[in-house]
């Protein structure tokens, strides 16, 4: 969903919908009596979905984070493989060796550009050089492992795997996000803890109503933000990669 990956959107969302509800809720508790031992009743319903509301939002808290771990982590591998094999490359022959390293530093360069802009439709050419920078260095060593089956040769081809393996370890990564399922039970009960609350009061007036809304709304923000791998506020930055990038740019 579009709204999941802007979470100021999502924010504004929640705000203005929760307070409708509260809104809502108070205005159809008012225009009906309710009884003192309904009261009590109500309250004890209020605290159950008011706790189960928080645990839900503290699991899906978890889950961002987690993944948010998880992307932080990969990029680590993305670092060290490629520049693993950047040092491995030394074992090739000149002329692949010089291949080899050049074409490393431009699928470093493309590793960057994944990881830092924000607009996904800029992906797609991303996405196709990184491709073909693939085939042409996993080309490269296999023909020279197929030529030469030595043991530093076979070294240097797992290593090539590994910088394929890890690129597609990150990408699945950032595919992996909290499913629209949680959110939209997420959102149901809050609405409901809010419209329950709103009958309950017994001033549809007073400002106090408006706290939960706003609480529960900025708990949705900072899941989604850190939800969000492109577009939110808390992202991964790729430092191991450029670090990496400045030591390959050394003489």
């Amino acid at each position: 969903m579009i709204t999941l990956d802007r979470p100021l959107v999502l924010f504004a969302l929640s705000v203005g919908t929760l307070l409708l509800s509260v809104w809502v809720g108070a205005l159809v508790g008012h225009r009906r009596s309710i009884k003192e031992d309904e009261r009590n009743d109500l309250d004890v319903v209020i605290s159950s979905t008011a706790t189960l509301l928080a645990l839900i939002i503290g699991f899906s808290f978890s889950m961002a984070v987690s993944r948010y771990d998880q992307r932080k982590n990969y990029e680590e591998e993305e670092a060290n493989a490629i520049g693993t094999e950047y040092v491995r490359a030394d074992v090739l022959p000149a002329a692949d060796r010089a291949k080899v390293q050049q074409l490393l530093t431009q699928y470093l360069a493309q590793r960057l550009l994944f990881y830092t802009i924000r607009d996904s439709g800029q992906l797609e050419p991303i996405d196709i050089e990184t491709a073909k920078l693939q085939s042409q260095m996993w080309s490269i060593v296999q023909n020279l492992a197929r030529a030469q089956p030595t043991p530093p040769l076979a070294l240097v081809l797992s290593g090539m795997n590994d910088v394929l393996n890890t690129q597609g370890y990150t990408q699945a990564a950032w595919w992996n996000r909290i499913p629209v399922a949680a959110w939209s039970l997420m959102a149901a009960l809050a609405v409901i803890c809010c419209l329950l609350i709103g009958y309950r009061a017994r001033h549809r007036g007073a400002h106090l109503l408006a706290v939960l809304p706003i609480i529960v709304s900025i708990a949705f923000f900072l899941i989604a933000d850190i939800d969000s791998p492109r577009l939110g506020l808390i992202r991964v930055s790729p430092q191991n990669l450029i670090s990496l990038s400045h030591s390959l740019r050394k003489p």
